[in-house]
């Protein structure tokens, strides 16, 4: 049964980004489960890629909504900078930015597919322009190998959701045989698999499959809960591992 609302998934999906960061502080995470804490929640971003495909579908406000994925990217890359340069000598450096993957994705699925009619120019030009964003992300971009794609996937195959299945599993098996590296034993194949787990973005199915499709509680709390969260967490951690810092 369909149990769950987006809020209610979203909520899940940061406590488990929470899981993946928590080894920015060095000893405080063993290193087995450094790397099962990896591959568990390689399913997060994939999980608000989904959603950013849903607010691109249903916001009454596109423009507004790029606004904001944009100037949270903007924060997020500014409040690294600072921290990074004022904390430089104790070793920390935080690059990560996930706001900038989802605006992009947005932005290319906006200049791809806008909600009015165009002249057969207007399109080529507005679908070369996505082209760029989508390898200029894929490139450049906090997981933009998966994020990007998987944007894709999601809004084209929204109304056929067999042939998206199929089309994130040969995603997933393109990522697996681009990362799959055999080692000396299976012991240290299986732990650099547990880093190089970007395919088990999969993971995300079975948690979407719980998805009702409906948005939740709509709150200003709830709204702006993740774009505060997602930065205020890693810079607490970034703080606490410089605190640590000989």
């Amino acid at each position: 049964m369909k149990k769950l609302n987006a809020t209610q998934i979203k909520y899940l999906l940061a406590a488990l980004m929470v899981l993946d960061h928590l080894p920015h502080v060095p000893g405080l995470v063993p290193p087995l489960w450094e790397g099962i804490f990896h591959a568990m929640t390689r399913c997060v971003a994939a999980g608000f890629a989904y959603f950013a495909v849903e607010g691109f579908i249903h916001s009454r406000n596109l423009q507004r909504y790029q606004v904001r994925l944009w100037g949270a990217a903007a924060i997020m890359a500014a409040g690294n900078w600072l921290l990074n340069s004022l904390l430089a000598n104790r070793g920390v450096h935080i690059s990560n930015n996930i706001f900038l993957t989802l605006a992009l994705g947005v932005s290319m699925l906006a200049l791809a597919f806008p909600r009015y009619s165009l002249t057969p120019e207007a399109k080529r030009i507005r679908w070369a322009g996505a082209g760029f964003l989508f390898l200029a992300g894929l490139l450049l971009t906090e997981g933009g190998m998966v994020v990007l794609p998987f944007i894709l996937i999601t809004y084209c195959c929204r109304q056929r959701q067999a042939l998206g299945t199929l089309l994130y599993l040969g995603l997933a098996l393109i990522l697996f045989t681009l990362s799959y590296t055999s080692y000396d034993s299976w012991q240290e194949t299986l732990t650099m698999m547990l880093y190089n787990s970007d395919w088990l973005f999969i993971s995300v199915l079975p948690l979407l499959a719980l998805y009702n499709g409906q948005r939740g509680k709509q709150s200003a709390f709830n709204r702006y809960f993740f774009y505060v969260f997602y930065p205020l967490h890693l810079w607490l951690l970034a703080l606490l591992a410089a605190g640590l810092a000989k």
